[in-house]
């Protein structure tokens, strides 16, 4: 992988490697996690909402990161980029972004050259508060980038939630004990529910009313099944 020009892109010099070093990272960092912001009301803002996913090879050690970028109102695709990569860490779970991160920052560096702009918003494929050290992958990207982010995920990581009501916007707090970490949304008349938490400068509110806007006609995000399909079009071919 190639890193990103822009140093907001770049890879911290002292990444981890060992399980100790991510968690010790996490715990230091997750303070730098802004909750809150001005985001433009979902469909109302002229820039791009990004989706980033990675698919992996096991067996080549290789993992392969998208970002698309989406109009703001229509949501037609704007730009896409994808970085290929070895894989440089092992599976731990709760600590997915230290395999997931060095792809993905090259992938959002190569989107924000193609744009010409920042983001206004970053939507993973997973959590950012609604993680066991409050800091998944949507959190740590955003203190890494600065940019606005939060997580959708398809499953709660083991938070205990009331099963929301059956319509489309019916929410249930996602719970760690008596704290709320995210937020179990319907986004599909009698579909089960995602799993929505702030990443990184947005609020709980905002995080689900642009995921309700981006999953107009599917259960997932359009950033989401945008980014899921071309990162398995790039492995594909790097695997070829």
């Amino acid at each position: 992988m190639t890193s990103a020009v822009d140093p907001r892109y770049e890879l911290p010099r002292d990444w981890p490697t060992t399980e100790a070093e991510a968690i010790a990272v996490q715990e230091r960092t997750r303070a730098s996690v802004a909750v809150g912001g001005e985001l433009p009301e979902p469909g109302t803002g002229t820039g791009a909402l990004v989706g980033v996913d990675v698919a992996y090879d096991d067996e080549r050690d290789l993992v392969a990161a998208a970002a698309v970028a989406l109009d703001a109102r229509g949501l037609a695709v704007v730009a896409e980029a994808t970085a290929v990569g070895r894989v440089t860490f092992p599976y731990v779970p709760g600590l997915l972004a230290f395999r997931e991160i060095p792809a993905v920052l090259d992938a959002l560096g190569d989107l924000d050259r193609r744009l010409g702009r920042r983001p206004d918003l970053v939507v993973c494929d997973g959590y950012g508060l609604a993680h066991p050290r409050r800091f998944g992958l949507a959190s740590h990207l955003g203190v890494l980038t600065g940019l606005p982010t939060i997580g959708v995920a398809k499953n709660p990581f083991g938070f205990r939630h009331a099963d929301p009501g059956p319509r489309r916007g019916d929410w249930s707090p996602l719970l760690d004990g008596d704290e709320e970490v995210g937020r179990a949304l319907r986004t599909r008349d009698g579909v089960k529910p995602l799993f929505v938490s702030v990443g990184h400068r947005a609020t709980i509110a905002d995080a689900c009313a642009y995921t309700l806007h981006l999953a107009r006609d599917f259960r997932q995000p359009e950033t989401t099944r945008r980014a899921d399909a071309l990162c398995r079009r790039a492995l594909k071919a790097a695997t070829l």
